[in-house]
């Protein structure tokens, strides 16, 4: 059982890249990540870290031992969710990856937890393309069509995407009536985290002769309603994200007539023989609850 534990902190260590980040997602000092790295490496006659003041990086055995300690741990997963299964209660860690629209999700999610109060969530917000497989999460929910074969996804919903922008800033710019107006405007645009790519608008493009001026841009969702309230800039958002605004007001929808391409959501998990009491759970409320928001 020493070794097991040993074998869990080296992959947490090499999933998040640093022993402080392990030990706080372990409940443990970076010293006694340390520590245990270092009795792992004694024992096995092989450096498994690269090591600087700053970052901590894989070897080329750290690599090959990552490897084999994943499929031993999947291993004893399987092992544990067939032993659940008999019991018939799902439990257990369950480590999902979520949007930063995510933060809409949160009273279902609630609800889930207090169906499953034996399954700890271990809950991951970002926009970047996670690897599902590699980084160790049993679900994420992601929008837009799947493409990793090595996953099963559900489609769970989809929202409308919408430009919204204040009251000041259209009394001042004057009010696009035509997606080609929008090329004389400020707009506060989306970077993906994982590509460096601009987010399309689904009102057309450069193929359309629309070309949007950047009065901003940042890769998440915050700052661009921040700025759309403030009266600097158009911003193309999920319509439940600034549903509050809407009715309050302090936001207004332009161009609706030219915008009809939803965004579809999905729930993705690693594909497997045995796939756990906690994950099927958790799949089927997602599937039958989530939407509508």
């Amino acid at each position: 059982m020493d070794n097991l534990g040993a074998l869990n902190v080296f992959l947490r260590a090499a999933e998040m890249r640093s022993f402080t980040l392990a030990g706080q997602k372990l409940g443990i000092s970076a010293s006694a990540v340390s520590k245990a790295i270092v009795r792992l490496e004694t024992r096995l006659g092989v450096r498994l870290f690269h090591r600087s003041t700053r970052t901590i990086n894989l070897t080329p055995e750290g690599v090959l031992f990552m490897e084999r300690c994943r499929r031993i741990v999947c291993e004893l997963e399987s092992a544990e969710a067939e032993l659940s299964q008999t019991q018939g209660v799902p439990k257990g860690k369950l480590r999902i990856s979520l949007p930063s629209i995510g933060t809409f999700f949160m009273a279902k999610l609630t609800a889930f937890k207090r169906m499953y109060p034996d399954i700890q969530l271990d809950i991951d917000y970002s926009d970047r393309l996670v690897d599902v497989i590699e980084e160790g999460f049993d679900a994420v929910i992601r929008s837009g069509e799947p493409a990793d074969s090595r996953l099963m996804a559900r489609r769970i919903g989809s929202c409308r995407k919408v430009l919204v922008g204040s009251p000041l800033y259209f009394e001042r710019k004057g009010t696009p009536r035509q997606p080609q107006d929008l090329n004389n405007h400020d707009c506060l645009l989306y970077r993906y985290p994982g590509t460096g790519k601009l987010a399309a608008w689904p009102v057309g493009g450069v193929e359309d002769g629309i070309i949007l001026k950047a009065g901003m841009v940042t890769n998440t969702l915050d700052p661009q309603i921040c700025f759309a309230e403030s009266g600097l800039g158009i911003a193309c958002v999920p319509e439940l994200a600034v549903r509050r605004q809407l009715q309050q007001g302090s936001l207004v929808t332009i161009l609706d007539d030219f915008n009809h391409d939803p965004m579809v959501f999905n729930i993705l998990w690693p594909s497997g023989r045995h796939l756990s009491p906690r994950i099927r759970v958790f799949v089927d409320f997602i599937v039958e609850n989530l939407f509508p928001l």
